[in-house]
């Protein structure tokens, strides 16, 4: 199995000059970055967050090679027509280079709230989203009559080809089955090894009973990571990010927050590749922007 490394865009990455972002992405490619990943949030918290598919398409045209990928898109926020017109639009700008990750939300309820979206019906509206996309991708007609989409001979052209792989996020069961019957892989965060392998199996199971067994799956890690000379140093780092991020404390994540030398973390982080962890997606916290690059490489050429 062939490990992809994804590697969040690095902090105040907009602020910088163009061709400031064409050498972060180069070097990122450098140490043995394969996708560069991004967030995205209508509005998250205290009304912060950023437009997933503007970003990606912005980083597709800053290299002409690295992957890109929403991680992940709160698809039940939006119509799935217009974003079948997005994943179209990106395979002709970027042919074969997007993954679209999808979440639910609900660590912000007032965020799928403001949308108009009841956030008891995310995960029935997600599903009826990944039905159509995924067909509409086909370039084909679609008639469709579900509980919150009517679509009558809709039509999404060019057909999106090769078709852009949808990664399930989530922690649950329900996540894990959503995955299995509507998606490519499973994107997993703030879980042990342990339940990253039973989710794998749980994935395998219900896609077996869907008659999906013969998906070329893609799963993937997505994890913060402190990166310093010593642990208490890396965790300093990280925690200071997150918190200012989430708007919590860091007690709450620090049991799924690797952190301390490279080598500790690439310890840390063997487990869920054993486990059948094909994509890694990493937030690297260190010193600065290109502390936590050399650190981002240093880990990667541990985990070999």
């Amino acid at each position: 199995m062939t490990l992809k490394i994804g590697a969040a865009t690095p902090a105040g990455f907009w602020s910088y000059s163009f061709e400031e972002k064409q050498q972060l992405l180069a070097r990122l490619t450098e140490v043995g970055v394969d996708q560069v990943f991004i967030a995205d949030h209508v509005s998250f918290r205290d009304g912060s967050g950023t437009d997933g598919f503007i970003e990606v398409a912005s980083l597709a045209q800053l290299h002409p090679s690295i992957d890109v990928m929403i991680g992940v898109y709160l698809l039940a926020l939006r119509h799935p027509l217009p974003v079948a017109r997005q994943l179209a639009t990106m395979s002709t700008v970027a042919p074969g280079r997007m993954t679209l990750g999808v979440g639910i939300g609900g660590e912000d309820r007032h965020e799928i709230e403001i949308c108009g979206v009841d956030p008891r019906t995310r995960g029935r509206r997600t599903d009826e989203c990944l039905q159509i996309i995924r067909a509409l991708m086909t370039g084909e007609p679609l008639d469709f009559d579900g509980e919150f989409f009517q679509l009558d001979a809709a039509q999404i052209r060019p057909a999106v080809n090769p078709a852009v792989p949808l990664i399930i996020g989530g922690r649950s069961d329900a996540a894990l089955h959503r995955t299995a019957k509507f998606g490519d892989g499973w994107l997993g965060a703030w879980c042990s090894p342990r339940r990253f392998a039973e989710a794998v199996g749980i994935v395998d199971e219900v896609a077996e009973q869907h008659d999906r067994a013969d998906v070329g799956w893609q799963h993937g890690y997505q994890p913060w990571i402190g990166v310093g000379d010593t642990p208490e140093e890396a965790r300093a780092f990280v925690a200071s990010a997150m918190e200012d991020f989430y708007k919590i404390p860091f007690e709450s994540f620090e049991k799924y927050v690797p952190y301390g030398t490279p080598d500790m973390v690439a310890e840390t982080l063997q487990p869920y590749i054993e486990a059948g962890c094909s994509t890694l997606n990493m937030q690297v916290v260190a010193e600065s922007t290109s502390a936590s690059i050399d650190g981002l490489g240093q880990i990667i050429a541990a985990l070999g």
